[in-house]
């Protein structure tokens, strides 16, 4: 991805589909890599913790990749902007109602 010195990703399938694709980045492009599409970028822009990226073609040019800390460790899912979309908020919701709290329905 072309962001400050580029980036370079390795993911498990070409275009996410369904949902999200778990990418992890590569210090270098590997020399047996299989070139599957080139395809002009539009538009490459961090927003946070995500990545926004539009291509230049008329169909599946929206995606994003989202970068994120689990189990110590920096993860990456590639998905389209419809399943971001689609995507419930990241809110926390409480496991039970606080102490002290009346009951609204009493």
């Amino acid at each position: 991805m072309p962001l400050g010195d580029g980036i370079l990703l390795k993911a498990k399938d070409t275009w996410p589909r369904t949902g999200k694709v778990y990418c992890h980045r590569v210090e270098q492009w590997p020399a047996d890599a299989e070139i599957i599409e080139r395809v002009s970028v539009r538009s490459c822009v961090r927003r946070g913790a995500a990545i926004d990226r539009v291509l230049d073609r008329g169909r599946k040019s929206r995606s994003e990749i989202v970068i994120t800390n689990a189990r110590g460790r920096q993860m990456m899912f590639w998905q389209t902007a419809r399943a971001a979309k689609q995507a419930p908020p990241a809110v926390a919701l409480p496991g039970a109602p606080a102490s002290g709290v009346a009951d609204l329905d009493a």
